[in-house]
């Protein structure tokens, strides 16, 4: 489903790209080095060695219990239970939603990469965790009357993009754990169902609950199971809620604990839902400026990596980078997107690590995302 276009840097190749080229392993993994004038982007190639460093993170947090945010609202004492007991199968990653997407990037990964020396270690946490059991105790969370906001709509999306994944992998055991997932994924889309028709207008943050990410995530599923009524349904209210929109500027972008910029998430949901010729109009009145050749928008600065928030922006320049680059596919003549996609994503993977638990349990899963979705 998916062409890897784009090559990720080790830390090292990154820091030293500007000093000859001295590490080892730089003269073949760059195969471009200059944007060229049409706009094209570097390439280099997503091997092994960077797919098993993605894959160290959710393999480490998933069975990892805390610390822990649950986010759940608390109806009595009855509800008083450990984060295993409450989500059997989504309990790491320090929240459910990030437990969700890391399963997603080991799924995405092992597709890719099948022979990778860890996929048995993965294999095995799908079987023990994704089963019609674990499954149910999921599924009851969300039907708790106290908790049927949960998650709406980001983790609910990513739950989503997991299933997407799932049914599209020519896998006997991945086929077992997508009929597992598959009533989850139901209820997920009858809460949009509820839901959408309510939401008067959108939200337009830059964290968790923005409308136009959730839109995307849930479209590429929607479209994988070739469901017209939910396609329908999110193309309705993604044209009522931001057909109209105008003059959206970056220079309000980002605030300080921001990983999703509100302008480029509408502008790459609007590629989705609108032609070749009315996404143009549009996005000519939305963000005129993304049209100048020499536009530049520069990445998201982290100072303190070890605090949850402010790490977000790492997040940030990974998501930029997947709008960068879906917006400039849409549109061959914002080609020049490519490059500043790129710049996003450079200057964030070497700080893909295990060295801090509040970017190690999520990073990953958005910098696999945008090298993914070229």
């Amino acid at each position: 489903m998916f062409k890897i276009l784009v090559t990720i840097f080790t830390c090292t190749v990154l820091l030293s790209c500007n000093n000859n080229n001295k590490n080892q392993g730089t003269t073949s993994q760059q195969t471009e080095t200059e944007n060229s004038a049409e706009g094209k982007n570097q390439q280099i190639v997503l091997d092994s060695t960077e797919a098993k460093r993605i894959l160290a993170l959710p393999l480490h947090c998933l069975e990892q219990e805390y610390p822990n945010k649950l986010g759940q609202v608390i109806g009595s004492a009855k509800d008083l239970k450990s984060p295993k007991q409450l989500h059997p199968i989504f309990y790491g990653c320090f929240d459910w939603h990030s437990s969700v997407h890391g399963y997603w990037s080991i799924v995405k990964i092992l597709k890719t990469f099948p022979n990778l020396s860890e996929s048995k270690q993965a294999r095995l946490i799908l079987n023990d965790k994704i089963t019609k059991t674990n499954v149910d105790q999921e599924i009851a969370f969300f039907l708790d009357s106290n908790n049927t906001s949960f998650e709406r709509t980001y983790g609910w999306a990513w739950l989503l993009q997991l299933q997407a994944e799932l049914l599209t992998w020519n896998d006997a055991e991945g086929k077992q754990w997508a009929t597992a997932l598959q009533p989850l994924a139901d209820l997920l889309v009858k809460r949009y169902e509820g839901y959408l028709p309510k939401l008067v207008y959108p939200i337009r943050s830059g964290q968790h609950d923005n409308t136009a990410f959730g839109f995307t995530l849930s479209m590429d599923y929607a479209k994988v199971t070739q469901d017209t009524a939910f396609q329908n349904l999110i193309t309705q209210h993604a044209k009522r809620l931001f057909i109209n929109d105008k003059s959206c500027s970056l220079a309000f972008e980002p605030s300080g604990s921001d990983f999703l910029s509100p302008c480029l998430e509408e502008a790459l949901l609007m590629t989705k839902v609108l032609n070749d010729d009315e996404y143009k109009k549009w996005l000519t009145d939305f963000m005129p400026d993304l049209f100048v050749k020499d536009f530049k928008l520069e990445p998201g600065i982290v100072k303190d990596r070890t605090d949850g928030k402010l790490v977000h922006l790492d997040g940030l320049n990974f998501s930029r980078a997947t709008c960068l680059n879906g917006i400039a596919t849409k549109l061959p003549e914002l080609n020049h997107l490519h490059q500043q996609a790129n710049n996003h994503l450079t200057y964030s993977l070497p700080n893909i690590s295990n060295d801090d638990y509040m970017g190690s349990h999520w990073l990953g899963t958005f910098a696999l995302y945008a090298i993914t979705h070229q």
